[in-house]
């Protein structure tokens, strides 16, 4: 169905049109139609009764379209617009540079856009074209938008008003964006820093397989996770909220295992070659007591006594024999 802009700029080409059949149109078209569109409730004492509300998502809105097709012609002689063309005021200049005036001239009269005769453009037509061309120059873009928090009403440093920060978060979509997100899956890793930070949980499983998609895989086949806490994709693994901290858990825990087994084999390295620098000066003192004993028997020996009477005299005749 037509949108209630487009309904306001069609009433507006008709000269008998009014405020009731305007009215009476946005209900046959949307009423029970239009989940949005809602009936308006009783208006509150001394308030104007409402001919239509609209649910948006900050809340529901009633609207009251008294004086809606006057305003929406927005009739203005051209003579004026000419007027302001020539003005000295540059902000004149620039906002009535797309106006056709008298001469014809603007943007939006040579394209004929947004136009449903010469010198006639509803404000709601101008709307949607600023609306279209808005979303255009989005489109061709890469924007990023800050969103503004006002701590407090008073503008003083260091007060947060906990109920304004969160109503503002609320009507920005914020809370609604991070619901959003919590129920899809907000956090990912692209597989070559996925496979680089927990390889540790199967290391074994992973030998020989070059494809980071496919080692991602067989990790976290390896691990206790429910396969819908995450989801496989073409360049990055995909994971719920929190699953990101179940496995740096697994990480962890897989970690304290390899420290604690290294320090093992450490302690264990260290005590074996104590005991064996204990054991070999053990074998040292059991060895020399009789190694000694025999020593002191071959001095009191009396070949042992000569042989070392004749041992000179034997070097001496080797030196001669060479000599000759």
């Amino acid at each position: 169905p037509m949108g209630i802009l487009s309904i306001l700029e069609e009433e507006s080409m008709f000269p008998k049109a009014t405020d009731q059949t305007f009215s009476e149109k946005l209900t046959n078209t949307h009423l029970g139609k239009s989940a949005p569109f809602q009936k308006p409730k009783p208006p509150k004492p001394g308030q104007q009764a409402a001919h239509f509300a609209i649910g948006h998502y900050a809340g529901v809105v009633a609207y009251n379209i008294t004086g809606w097709l006057e305003k929406n012609k927005d009739p203005l002689n051209d003579t004026v617009v000419d007027q302001f063309k020539k003005s000295q005021n540059k902000l004149l200049i620039e906002i009535f540079a797309d106006h056709p005036g008298q001469s014809g001239g603007g943007e939006q009269a040579k394209g004929g856009r947004g136009k449903k005769g010469r010198g006639f453009a509803t404000v709601s037509s101008a709307y949607k074209e600023q609306l279209n061309s808005l979303m255009t120059t989005l489109r061709s873009t890469q924007p990023h938008f800050v969103r503004c928090i006002i701590p407090n009403e008073m503008k003083q440093p260091g007060m947060v008003d906990a109920h304004l920060v969160m109503h503002q978060l609320t009507c920005n979509g914020v809370l609604e964006g991070i619901r959003i997100c919590r129920k899809g899956f907000p956090n990912r890793m692209v597989y070559p820093d996925f496979k680089m930070r927990y390889q540790i949980l199967n290391p074994g499983g992973i030998v020989g397989v070059d494809d980071p998609k496919k080692c991602g895989s067989l990790i976290l086949e390896s691990t206790t996770l429910d396969p819908d806490m995450y989801r496989i994709g073409h360049t990055k693994v995909f994971f719920r909220a929190g699953v990101l901290g179940q496995m740096e858990e697994f990480r962890d825990e897989r970690l304290g295992k390899i420290m604690s087994w290294m320090a093992g084999l450490g302690r264990c390295f260290f005590f074996r070659r104590g005991f064996q620098e204990v054991a070999g000066a053990g074998f040292g003192l059991q060895v020399f007591p009789g190694h000694f004993g025999k020593y002191l028997q071959l001095r009191t020996w009396p070949w042992y006594k000569l042989w070392q009477k004749i041992k000179p005299l034997l070097n001496v005749s080797r030196i001669e024999d060479q000599i000759a």
